[in-house]
């Protein structure tokens, strides 16, 4: 095809041969090749290029369309296996939000234009299932996982764990309580299957504060847990970074021991060259 268009447009053998950088006997032989076997007589020629039959203009029309497909497939195969495009479909915990997430989210995108990045808040447990499933290809989650051998993790954030008490709770006007003080209120948690490493903590930070949650209302994903504490369903023990959330509703109050920071990871099985291309991007940006 490439050669019979070379000749269509060129109206000349011999230039055409220039043009493709091939000697003329070859291409004469090719394009007669060609009508033989489409049994169509596609060039009308005496002793030179008179012009195209009109079944050699519609042969001509269709041929350059082909080739245009054919580089278009090449190109987009290209690029797909360099990671140039291609979707990223991401799942995220929603505390990641609050952290350098939105700024990675933002760099990546002015950087690969042609990718297309899908976002989905979840669990750290359902991110879980969705990598195993395919779902998804990279997470944002929070560690440790359990029976998760098959996850890679790479450190992507820290961040900390803070009290979160309705503002018309009595004690809601206090900056100095500390986690012993609500050993008797009712707490709003996230179910420990749906985010066990994370539970686990808190847990272990009242224990250490000698008294175990009692968990009135348990809430999937921590802004359902912060719109239950904003209407007085309980208090709760939440990421720092998310303490910008419903300020005048609810007040938040940093845990000062050590053990209240915590770290969240990229998660990830396979990587298409797209996806390994976010997260080397995610790894740069730190």
């Amino acid at each position: 095809m490439e050669q019979f268009v070379a000749v269509a447009e060129e109206l000349h053998f011999h230039r055409a041969a220039q043009r493709l950088n091939m000697s003329q006997p070859p291409l004469t032989g090719a394009i007669r090749k060609l009508e033989e076997d489409l049994d169509v007589m596609l060039i009308e020629r005496s002793n030179r290029v008179l012009g195209l039959t009109p079944a050699g203009k519609a042969f001509l029309e269709h041929a350059r369309e082909t080739l245009c497909q054919a580089d278009l497939a090449i190109t987009t195969t290209q690029d797909v296996a360099a990671g140039r495009t291609g979707i990223v479909r991401l799942g995220y915990v929603g505390s990641s939000l609050y952290g350098r997430l939105p700024d990675v989210i933002r760099r990546f995108r002015a950087q690969h234009p042609n990718v297309r990045l899908e976002l989905r808040e979840a669990t750290t447990a359902s991110q879980v299932t969705a990598l195993r499933e395919g779902a998804l290809d990279v997470s944002v989650l929070i560690p440790p996982l359990v029976n998760a051998d098959d996850i890679a993790l790479t450190p992507f954030d820290i961040d900390r764990l803070c009290l979160a008490i309705p503002k018309d709770h009595p004690l809601g006007q206090r900056s100095d309580l500390t986690l012993a003080e609500l050993a008797d209120e009712p707490f709003v948690l996230w179910p420990m299957n749906e985010g066990r490493g994370f539970h686990l903590k808190v847990v272990r930070l009242c224990a250490n504060a000698g008294f175990v949650p009692r968990v009135a209302q348990e809430a999937y994903g921590m802004h359902a847990v912060l719109s239950l504490v904003a209407v007085g369903s309980g208090v709760s023990v939440v990421p720092e970074s998310m303490s910008g959330f419903r300020q005048d509703q609810i007040s938040y109050c940093p845990l000062s021991t050590s053990e209240a920071q915590f770290t969240l990871a990229l998660g990830y099985r396979v990587l298409s060259p797209v996806a390994e291309g976010f997260v080397v991007s995610c790894r740069q940006e730190k």
